[in-house]
């Protein structure tokens, strides 16, 4: 008998906000990511490992890591 089992990572967009980028200082939209990583058996996730959230900037392209806190407290449109 064996078992399959392994890593998924799922990266989701959770929304858009405006605000000012800390890297270059323009204005622009900012990108809000949450990638969440399970473990897997028999290609079926079980168990959430990790979860991360990011910012990332559509005029830069910079990406900033944020806290569940932060990402939670954006208004997000």
């Amino acid at each position: 008998m064996f078992f399959i089992f392994g890593l998924r990572t799922k990266v989701s967009r959770s929304g858009v906000v405006q605000q000012v980028c800390r890297n270059c200082h323009n204005h622009a939209a900012q990108v809000i990511t949450r990638r969440s990583t399970r473990f897997s058996l028999f290609f079926v996730p079980i168990i959430p490992i990790r979860t991360s959230y990011a910012q990332q900037c559509t005029f830069c392209g910079a990406q900033y890591d944020l806290s569940r806190s932060e990402a939670e407290r954006l208004p997000v449109g």
